[in-house]
């Protein structure tokens, strides 16, 4: 799997409300929804009038594909009428191979469910702590009864 993202900032000169310049963020935001298949989302500087700063997020098999949508995407702010394109920055994220990294040398990164907080764990842990994190949630259950009172 490999995420490519685009972060890129929209300068809107004309612009004399907040209106305005969410009427060309919208615009747009829907446009590239529609004619690449991305993710997008204005991520920074919302209360700016006249600065817009997007991000758009695209999965792909390949890096090349995710690269391929991408300069597409870029090509089609340079030419944008209503707005000036600003600065961007691009990544291209790469995953691990197989299913689920299943056949893989790297280990396995996965998601707790009710381990903890997201905030806490910074979005992934290894294995390794995944399990711990469970076996503890399982010996916290073993010591309260149904109504979460200790026994």
């Amino acid at each position: 799997m490999v995420v490519g993202v685009l972060q890129f900032e929209l300068l809107i000169p004309w612009a004399e409300s907040l209106k305005d310049k969410r009427s060309v963020v919208r615009s747009l935001k829907d446009r590239l929804h529609r004619q690449h298949l991305v993710s997008v989302a204005e991520v920074s500087h919302q209360d700016i009038l006249n600065v817009a700063v997007l991000g758009v997020a695209v999965v792909c098999e390949t890096g090349a594909r995710a690269a391929s949508v991408l300069d597409r995407i870029e090509n089609k702010l340079r030419g944008l009428t209503d707005a000036e394109l600003g600065e961007t920055h691009r990544e291209i994220l790469t995953g691990q191979t197989g299913a689920m990294g299943h056949g893989s040398d790297a280990d396995t990164i996965i998601e707790p469910k009710d381990a903890m907080n997201p905030a806490d764990w910074g979005g992934t842990i290894s294995d390794a702590e995944f399990i711990r994190l469970e076996r503890e949630a399982e010996r916290e259950s073993d010591r309260t009864d149904p109504r979460g009172r200790r026994a």
